[in-house]
């Protein structure tokens, strides 16, 4: 970091208010509103520390629809410098102790509708689950497709309940997960509120126009969303275009098949891809075909497909 960036975040984290800021936003992305409530502060006043520690790069701001989440960088030496500043923060310090427990009083009421969430749509995600092989037959397979490679920066797009993230946080350095529903993302952020999940996020986007710049993941994963897109060949040529050279794309949906009710009763667009199909999108993108597995279950097939950016060919 330049001398004069490091001074600026320094000043920017000289204040008993914003360190707090930083060690709130640490454990958990937050609004403006909860951090109102957690401070005790005036809306204004808390902005104001939230402007300078974004300004200053230790904060990153996120907006979905009428909200801002703010989180502590995940990347980068404003990254260290945030994380080093809060670990240095004495464990148990009488002065960050209350605000800690209104996080855990604000952890808990997400909580608290993520599981109403849940409750209302249990039955209805039930019925396609009935269909296939068990989540975690597909995550076993998807651990076993990636090899033991190391993964610095994953991206998952059309993350729902952020599922995936979970399984695979523990083996990348950072993550993010995209989706366009706000209550996904909401049960999201609930279920991945732990420490364990500190370097994972989740944001609203869509998946077609993504908020990054090219080059920028080794792994890029698309989880039973393909068969609700009306174009998912637009959707494997963005996510290719995400990937550094030597990165990974890959894919789990439904092999060919004719149940006709997912389509009426759930919304999919598509009844399944075959594997030449995927190959093919594949190749147009730029990519190399690497494997493919599929998983036959009591009625539908779920497939696995993944592809490579070939080392030294970087998306322009």
């Amino acid at each position: 970091m330049p001398m004069a960036a490091l001074v600026l975040a320094l000043k920017a984290a000289s204040d008993e208010t914003r360190l707090k800021l930083l060690a709130l936003c640490r454990r958990s992305e937050l609004t403006v509103s909860e951090l109102v409530w957690i401070l005790g502060q005036s809306q204004p006043r808390v902005s104001r520390h939230l402007k300078l520690l974004c300004d200053a790069g230790l904060l990153e701001r996120a907006r979905e629809g009428a909200w801002v989440y703010y989180r502590l960088s995940l990347a980068g030496a404003h990254a260290v410098l945030a994380s080093a500043l809060d670990d240095l923060i004495e464990q148990g310090d009488p002065d960050l102790a209350t605000e800690l427990m209104r996080l855990d009083s604000v952890r808990q009421q997400r909580a608290a509708r993520a599981q109403d969430y849940f409750s209302r749509n249990a039955a209805r995600w039930d019925e396609v689950r009935k269909l296939h092989v068990s989540e975690r037959e597909v995550e076993t397979a998807l651990h076993a497709m990636l090899g033991t490679d190391d993964i610095d920066d994953m991206l998952d797009l059309g993350t729902g309940t952020g599922r995936l993230l979970s399984v695979l946080s523990g083996r990348v350095e950072r993550a993010v997960g995209v989706d366009l529903n706000p209550e996904m993302l909401s049960i999201a952020r609930a279920a991945l509120d732990t420490p364990e999940h500190q370097h994972v996020q989740v944001r609203q986007a869509d998946i077609l126009r993504l908020p990054f710049a090219p080059g920028s993941f080794d792994l890029v994963t698309a989880h039973q969303v393909l068969h609700f897109m009306d174009e998912p060949r637009q959707l494997v040529a963005v996510a290719a275009s995400m990937l550094r050279s030597g990165g990974r794309l890959v894919v789990v949906d439904f092999l060919p098949h004719a149940q006709e009710d997912l389509r009426s009763e759930h919304a999919h667009r598509r009844l399944g891809f075959g594997d030449d199909e995927i190959r093919a999108w594949f190749a147009e993108a730029g990519l190399t075909p690497e494997h493919t597995l599929h998983l036959p279950g009591r009625t539908l097939t779920v497939g696995l497909w993944s592809a490579t950016r070939a080392a030294g060919d970087q998306e322009a």
